[in-house]
């Protein structure tokens, strides 16, 4: 965990130095730190934090997939084993079922590449922006792309919200509605 805290915090030392660096008006830096920077950390964290869920949960379900049958096979007989054995494969048949479960219901992997998507096009429109590159080329100053820029991050983040509510919220609804009904 402190490696991504780490991460998180040199990003936002690395970026908050360019956005120091630029020749914007306070204005125009505070909203690039409350609304770009800021977007770019919370969605890095949040990216993480699901990755790492999705990552723990499949290894459970995948090698639990794998012991559970392996211990079914075994014929020991009668005794302390075989019972030992019995209770223990139900056990991790157990975990791999909770496993499964949680990750159907949360979509962690859905919200993980979600994320993952989302930060990389705000850290690709922002290292345009710092660079003046394409679609701000035709600017002489940061200060004068700066609006294009805004707009760039507002349209990132409202096709975030847009895919966010279509495909990752509607898909839990109807899962729901699926064992509802």
């Amino acid at each position: 965990m402190s490696t991504d805290t780490s991460y998180r915090e040199w990003l936002k030392q690395d970026y908050g130095k360019l956005i120091d660096a630029l020749q914007l008006d306070d204005m125009q830096k505070h909203f690039m730190r409350s609304r770009w920077l800021d977007q770019v950390l919370w969605m890095e964290s949040k990216c993480e934090k699901n990755q790492r869920w999705y990552y723990i949960l499949r290894l459970v379900a995948i090698v639990g997939g794998v012991i559970v049958p392996a211990l079914v096979s075994l014929k020991l007989g009668d005794g302390k084993v075989s019972s030992l054995i019995s209770w223990l494969t139900f056990g991790i048949s157990l975990m791999v079922a909770i496993s499964v479960a949680v990750e159907e219901f949360f979509h962690f992997g859905e919200r993980w590449r979600h994320y993952r998507r989302t930060v990389e096009l705000l850290k690709i429109e922002g290292w345009r922006f710092f660079q003046l590159g394409e679609p701000y080329q035709q600017s002489a100053t940061h200060g004068a792309a700066y609006p294009l820029f805004a707009g760039k991050v507002e349209e990132i983040m409202q096709s975030e919200v847009d895919v966010f509510i279509s495909k990752v919220v509607q898909a839990k609804k109807e899962k729901e509605n699926q064992e509802a009904g």
